[in-house]
């Protein structure tokens, strides 16, 4: 029982910690070129939102 205690204490406490610096984390994660590309790449393998970029970046028709 004492295990299960100390396990969810630390779990809640790194995602305390994941939360509140959650964008200093994600600066220095986008911060290298490989990272970055890698997840931008991820991010427009999503056919919705490769449309909604494109359409708003270039000017096409919007969806609204």
């Amino acid at each position: 029982m004492s295990r299960l205690i100390t396990s969810i204490f630390m779990i809640g406490s790194i995602g305390y910690v994941v939360y509140r610096y959650r964008y200093r984390i994600i600066n220095a994660l986008i911060g290298t070129g490989w990272m970055r590309r890698l997840a931008v790449g991820s991010i427009m393998s999503f056919p919705g939102v490769r449309q909604k970029l494109m359409s708003s970046v270039f000017g096409g028709p919007s969806g609204r």
